[in-house]
């Protein structure tokens, strides 16, 4: 199935089967599951067509022209950005059937146990260990940072099986149920007065092996899936012109000729043009998929999308002046998706500090530019070939 008039053709078809103004949403999007118009380049039975990835595009328009349901894509990210690439590369058979279609549909909300609070930036340090007992492993350790963890059925995990070997061996990756027996979930509150973050503590969690993703020992390999999806999802995302962070900031500019100054509106000149730039360099980072997986660019388009959102939104602030100190309501909420825009100016403000940590920090993909997409000589590891277990802590 390569032809865009045959997927426009199975569009309609299924509009006309299922017409999204007298069909339930969830039926409407399973049926769109099941005809391969979820994600066109999936295999086939998996939400698929086996096809081209830029014929995702004649979908979504065909759907959207025709006013059909999406599947509230920020509300379920974490599983469509991070987990389902990682399923469909590294999952078996019954894994991909059981997990891609609540999870795409939006009935299975997922988040991602990776980071630790003693790992800090260094992932691979990780912790939590995995013992395995019989067909099951148990699992024992904290995660922080988890996004959705609150509402979450389900969870990518990363676990330390074996101690002896240096710290990116020994770990193995799994999918880990969230209404098991020993997954406890915290709130942290954060500077917005929300608690979108949660830490995750795993006490004597057992996770059976027919939910392992990947060979025993080679977790850190199927991260690095999971990474590089995550950072294209977070700094690639589609936006129109004037999308994202920069908007709000133009809106208030045109609307607003009181506030004005001329170094305002050099500053916001520049900062409109580097927003355009990366929203261009997200398009062709997209193109490039098409031809295979994420690399190592999403990395600088996650840098990008961190370093932008944090002056755009601190321009806003100055731009409306006393307003911009104003804030509207710091009454503690566990938010069921992440909104890096949403709100009055002082939220995205806030909220941008976050940009720089989430989904890796600014410094870690700095190395990663530098030394996979520039060529520098790697920073010196000493630690590369010690064993995890003989390391200082």
């Amino acid at each position: 199935m390569t032809d865009a008039a045959e997927v426009r053709e199975l569009t309609q078809e299924l509009l006309a089967a299922h017409p999204p103004a007298t069909t339930d949403r969830t039926d409407f999007l399973k049926a769109r599951f099941d005809a391969g118009l979820a994600w066109v380049h999936y295999p086939v039975g998996l939400g698929g067509l086996g096809a081209p990835r830029s014929l995702q595009a004649v979908v979504d328009a065909e759907l959207a022209a025709a006013d059909a349901p999406d599947n509230d894509p920020r509300r379920i990210g974490i599983g469509l950005g991070m987990a389902a690439p990682t399923i469909l590369r590294f999952g078996t058979d019954e894994q991909k059937q059981s997990l891609l279609r609540p999870l795409w549909v939006g009935e299975e909300v997922w988040c991602q146990l990776f980071s630790e609070p003693g790992a800090g930036s260094d992932l691979a340090a990780l912790g939590t260990r995995a013992v395995r007992d019989g067909d099951d492993w148990v699992v024992d350790g904290q995660k922080v940072w988890t996004s959705s963890a609150h509402v979450a059925r389900w969870a990518i995990l990363i676990a330390r099986t074996d101690p002896g070997l240096p710290k990116h061996q020994g770990i193995t990756y799994f999918v880990c149920d969230m209404t098991d027996p020993g997954v406890e979930v915290r709130p942290l509150r954060q500077i917005t007065g929300e608690a979108e973050f949660n830490e995750v503590f795993l006490t004597g969690v057992r996770i059976p092996d027919s939910r392992r993703l990947g060979p025993v020992g080679e977790g850190w390999k199927v991260a690095q899936t999971t990474l590089m999806n995550e950072r294209v999802s977070i700094g690639g995302s589609r936006i129109p012109r004037e999308g994202g962070m920069i908007g709000p900031v133009a809106k208030t500019w045109r609307e607003r000729p009181e506030l004005r100054t001329h170094d305002l509106h050099q500053r916001l000149l520049d900062l409109w043009v580097e927003a355009e730039v990366a929203r261009l360099a997200g398009e062709r980072l997209r193109q490039q998929l098409v031809a295979g997986q994420p690399g190592p660019e999403g990395s600088g388009m996650k840098l990008a999308f961190a370093r932008l959102n944090q002056e755009i939104s601190g321009l806003e602030v100055e731009l409306r002046g006393e307003e911009g100190l104003l804030y509207d309501d710091w009454t503690m909420r566990r938010p069921e998706l992440v909104d890096f825009t949403g709100r009055d100016a002082g939220y995205r403000y806030l909220r941008s500090k976050g940009n720089s940590i989430e989904g890796g920090t600014s410094e870690v993909l700095l190395n990663i530019v530098a030394e996979r997409v520039l060529g520098l000589p790697s920073e010196p590891r000493s630690d590369k070939d010690i064993a995890w277990k003989d390391l200082a802590r």
